[in-house]
């Protein structure tokens, strides 16, 4: 797509809008002002089997819950671009790629560092692809070291006092008007579609969790730990299932409450259906 004059480096400005998007970032500029918040539960019956044939070949790095989720946010983002867009300077723009971002802890300890993995993905990704980089940049932070983000925030930290001052005060500015550079939006976490933190992990519950007024992310996706609970079917009838807790902050100002309750209808067909992310990233699904 060609860059005409007001596009970013890495999105496009959205020029043909309605007035209430065109107004809403006048009234209220800040993206943590504008945060939605939806909670859901996901069963988890067939990704549980889905999991046990993907992994019955014993793979090297085993296929979870954790990847699964991850492409089914991808496939969704891609799929509906409107939640691929954010608010900056007052301009709505739609972003280049779609991309996810999380944080890894190298050890499971109090003491243990943690880094940070971004996944660039493409419309021909599927879940083998997302396993594949997520097990690249896993192995890498914990065999290797830092990732390049951790590296540069390593060498701010060693700056005198005022430098700090001034570097902070400039990088917001170039970060308002998309001006900061191709190096730090390939590694920044709020520089993606959206943040996972997999709380699962660490056997905790889902919940809410604020976006960042810095950076251009307008979705949070948190996700809780597997646990069994009672799920309704469509006839009402109680039944013990695997299942998880998953929560979801959106800046309400890039669409509308219907536009996203479809999106999430879509991310639960994807979830308890993994078998279509088999599929590419951009491959249509009904739902």
């Amino acid at each position: 797509m060609k860059k005409r004059w007001g596009d970013r480096r890495d999105a496009v400005k959205l020029r043909n809008i309605d007035s209430m998007h065109y107004i809403m970032p006048l009234i209220f500029p800040n993206r943590c002002d504008n945060e939605a918040f939806i909670s859901e539960i996901m069963d988890l019956t067939h990704t549980v089997e889905y999991l046990e044939r993907k992994n019955a070949d014993k793979p090297a790095y085993k296929y979870n819950i954790f990847q699964v989720i991850v492409t089914a946010v991808l496939k969704t983002i891609t799929l509906r671009p409107q939640l691929n867009r954010f608010y900056s300077n007052y301009n709505l723009y739609e972003r280049r790629e779609v991309s996810s971002a999380f944080t890894i802890k190298k050890v499971f300890s109090d003491t243990g560092d943690e880094a940070l993995a971004f996944i660039h993905s493409k419309p021909e990704f599927n879940i083998d692809d997302i396993h594949n980089e997520i097990y690249r940049q896993v192995t890498h932070v914990r065999k290797e070291g830092n990732d390049q983000s951790t590296d540069s925030m390593d060498a701010i930290q060693k700056l005198p006092g005022v430098f700090k001052k001034l570097i902070g005060c400039g990088a917001r500015f170039l970060d308002r008007h998309g001006w900061m550079p191709a190096s730090v939006i390939a590694t920044d976490p709020y520089q993606s579609s959206v943040v996972l933190a997999n709380l699962g992990s660490i056997k905790l519950h889902s919940g809410y969790h604020h976006l960042a007024n810095w950076g251009t992310t307008s979705v949070f996706c948190i996700i809780g730990e597997v646990k069994d609970r009672k799920l309704e079917d469509e006839n009402g009838v109680e039944t013990l299932k695997k299942s998880i807790d998953i929560g979801l902050t959106i800046d309400e100002r890039i669409t509308d409450g219907y536009y996203c309750a479809k999106s999430v209808k879509l991310l639960r067909k994807l979830i308890e259906n993994p078998e279509l992310l088999e599929k590419p990233l951009n491959e249509p699904v009904e739902y």
